[in-house]
């Protein structure tokens, strides 16, 4: 249940409630935690543990994203994305240890982060808080195309109760590939369609995103996107097909529900269905891991934004 990106040769994962000991001895330095406004220094080992539980929660909860770096097993740094920031931005803050400084881990770390957040999460900007001092963290920025946007104070903790000079960079989601207002329009709408199949024990089928596909790691209701020539329920019985190797007669869906979500520069609607009877036995075909969950245990796998306000639908309907 985790997502993780490969970004050879480092590895992007969620942190985890082991990671504290490694946290702190590499952010318990004046050189790293200088450039951390919200840290005081020393920094507490107890922290570290707080901190990190911090970011399971939030990620469960869809509101931010919190990666280890690590070089092979070890933990070298973290990168975080934090959501619901002004004009649909997120905010992203990073940083490494300093026995890996200068080995342009920033730099092959940060640019596919940046990359992914833009491909799937719902927003439509980037922004960063930078110390006027943070020469190294300003160059990196700056070569990946952020654009400075101002200049503010910011107390950090570890320097003392004053306020310290901040510049602000932001960066704004790529639509250069749009080509006319009438193309825009049109591709601005993203239709797909995704099942609930509910099995005799009332338990729910869901399936992980396989590496290597936008979402990697986060578990979903089946389904895909629905092709220009398909009907919503067309479409499911083929991704069912495709996806899981089972059959389904139309007459066996039932509408449910459906969610409307903007995500960045497109706008998500979905449909969804339930289904509890088809022919086969499901299978991941294309690589993915499926599970079948009762409705309580839903709130415990990682989805993405627009799968989790489905989950108390499904409660009702299936608990009562």
């Amino acid at each position: 249940m985790s997502l993780s990106l490969d970004v050879a040769p480092y590895t992007l994962r969620p942190l985890c409630t082991g990671d504290g000991a490694a946290v702190h001895r590499l952010v318990n330095d004046w050189s790293v935690v200088r450039m951390l406004s919200h840290l005081p220094f020393p920094y507490p080992r107890e922290l570290a543990d707080q901190w990190i539980l911090s970011t399971i929660d939030r990620q469960t909860a869809g509101t931010a994203w919190h990666f280890a770096i690590c070089e092979g097993e070890m933990l070298i740094g973290c990168i975080g994305l934090s959501l619901g920031h002004p004009n649909q931005g997120a905010k992203i803050g990073y940083w490494v240890g300093r026995p890996y400084w200068q080995k342009g881990v920033a730099t092959a770390c940060v640019r596919p982060v940046v990359e992914w957040a833009f491909e799937t999460l719902p927003i439509s900007r980037i922004l960063a808080d930078v110390a006027d001092d943070n020469l190294a963290s300003i160059a990196l920025l700056e070569k990946m195309d952020f654009q400075r946007s101002g200049t503010t104070h910011v107390p950090f903790l570890s320097r003392g109760p004053d306020p310290y000079p901040v510049l602000t960079y932001c960066r704004e989601r790529d639509t250069s590939m749009d080509t006319t207002r009438t193309d825009k329009a049109a591709s601005r709408i993203l239709l797909v369609v995704a099942g609930v199949l509910i099995d005799g024990e009332g338990r729910i089928l869901l399936a992980q995103r396989p590496p290597g596909k936008p979402l990697a790691g986060l578990w979903e209701f089946p389904g895909g996107k629905v092709e220009p020539h398909e009907a919503p329920e067309q479409a499911l019985i083929r991704e069912m097909h495709e996806e899981l190797g089972i059959d389904i007669a139309s007459g066996c869906l039932a509408p449910f529900t459906f969610v409307s979500e903007n995500i960045g520069s497109r706008h998500l609607l979905m449909p969804l269905y339930v289904c509890r009877r088809w022919r086969g036995q499901p299978v991941g075909k294309e690589g993915q891991a499926l599970a079948w969950v009762t409705a309580d245990q839903l709130d415990a796998y990682p989805m993405p934004a627009p799968d989790r306000p489905l989950i108390p639908l499904l409660k009702e309907l299936i608990l009562g």
